[in-house]
């Protein structure tokens, strides 16, 4: 089956932003936003209370909300909320921004080719919590990050876009992450503007831009 994510037109795509820590990540589609004039942020979701991220929502004046993980006893329930949360701000796709919760079916299902994930690594090379520093540990001399659409199973779903990262030889998890990091910065953005724009098709595990084009296929 063919689907088209996001919306044309010339209105801005409410979007929801789930984050659980600092929020680099919302942090720099924050300051995209004004200039993709594609997406709003109309509410970040923490399911955490008292970090970062959520700093950074009020700095910005953007509607913040946390649904806690320990006070629900299914990942079933909690994602419910999650969406719940979510579609009463009027959000029309969520954006995992360093997130580090897994959403269940019921959140795919509500909000179908319409969840975007960041991941640091080449997926489908070291998916989970610590790509990063599995990827030292195998000892590869590349790795990069994903924006991929999220499906049912752990940094699996469809690939959007990716770009790759030299590991250096005195790199350790701190110094690597960075510079991953700062790339996320970058793609993210593009690939939720993209979205926004209805530029995504996707197409079982395949996904097609149209009339944008990513940045790593502009170089």
């Amino acid at each position: 089956m063919t689907t088209t994510s996001g919306a044309s037109g010339s209105s801005r795509i409410p979007i929801a932003v789930l984050i659980s820590g600092n929020g680099s990540n919302l942090q720099s589609l924050v300051d995209a936003q004004e200039a993709l004039e594609s997406y709003e942020i109309v509410v970040v979701i923490s399911d955490r209370p008292d970090v970062q991220g959520l700093d950074r929502a009020h700095d910005a004046d953007i509607a913040s909300e946390v649904v806690d993980w320990n006070l629900f006893e299914s990942r079933v329930s909690f994602s419910d909320a999650i969406c719940d949360v979510a579609e009463r701000h009027g959000a029309r796709g969520l954006v995992l921004a360093g997130f580090m919760r897994i959403l269940s079916s019921n959140a795919i299902n509500r909000f179908t080719d319409a969840i975007i994930n960041v991941h640091p690594s080449l997926l489908p090379a070291f998916p989970g919590a610590h790509a990063v520093e599995n990827a030292l540990a195998y000892g590869v001399a590349t790795t990069g990050i994903t924006v991929h659409f999220v499906d049912e199973q752990v940094d699996h779903g469809p690939i959007i876009s990716q770009e790759s990262v030299m590991v250096r030889p005195d790199d350790d998890a701190a110094s690597l992450h960075s510079r991953i990091q700062h790339v996320e910065h970058r793609l993210l953005p593009l690939a939720v503007a993209a979205f926004a724009q209805g530029n995504l098709t996707v197409d079982g595990r395949h996904v097609r831009w149209g009339t944008s084009t990513p940045e790593t296929e502009k170089r």
